[in-house]
């Protein structure tokens, strides 16, 4: 991640600027004794801190594992081509309950950040992988490519990748974040071993998405 992108190693630094104005509101209404509103402001700027954290993982280390991009559940496993070498899709459901920082699912270079404006559907519904404001994240190894999607959904309005082509991340290394709750989707090449399945829960850069010999 760039510098200045993280204040600290479990907060994204978006967290104050959203989350000190409400906090601030808060003791300010407490001051005046207005409890009520003062009871909801400050949960809501504690609620903020609790969506931007951004908690360290532990990389695995083993070879050609491909490790989740997100954290979330698993909704779809489908052998859905994104091009001639790329055959397995696996969709990652991020609730608004999940840390929301996006990891490198393998080390390599970044072919490309493709920025696509976009519906903002539930992101659970299959159009959202196709309609829905995205980025398209390419990553190149000297073997071949993985490419996944940060998805925006009905509440998930905002898409940031901290990364450029060009760059060079380690697996398991933070590349961006979704605001408040979408999907990842993530490709792999055909002869990846997908080891998921769906309805499990996943944490990003850690959980073995799929094994692929071929990969560094």
């Amino acid at each position: 991640m760039p510098e200045g992108e993280r204040a600290c190693a479990t907060m994204v630094k978006e967290a104050y600027k959203f989350g000190i104005p409400p906090l601030a509101a808060g003791a300010a209404c407490l001051a005046l004794g207005w409890k009520w509103p003062a009871g909801v402001l400050i949960f809501l700027g504690l609620f903020v801190f609790y969506f931007f954290r951004d908690p360290e993982r532990m990389i695995p280390s083993a070879a050609g594992a491909v490790v989740s991009p997100a954290d979330g559940h698993i909704i779809e496993i489908v052998d859905e081509p994104f091009d001639a070498n790329m055959g397995h899709r696996v969709t990652i459901f991020l609730s608004i309950w999940d840390v929301h920082v996006q990891r490198a699912p393998v080390a390599g270079r970044i072919a490309g950040v493709v920025y696509h404006p976009g519906r903002f559907y539930a992101a659970w519904r299959s159009a959202a992988s196709r309609e829905n404001e995205q980025n398209i994240i390419s990553l190149e190894t000297p073997q071949g490519t993985v490419v996944f999607k940060q998805i925006a959904g009905a509440i998930a309005r905002r898409v940031l990748c901290w990364k450029r082509a060009g760059d060079v991340v380690a697996r398991g290394e933070r590349v961006g974040m979704i605001r408040f709750g979408s999907r990842v989707d993530i490709w792999l090449p055909q002869e990846a071993h997908v080891t998921v399945r769906r309805g499990q829960k996943v944490k990003g850069g850690e959980s073995i998405l799929a094994t692929w010999t071929s990969t560094a």
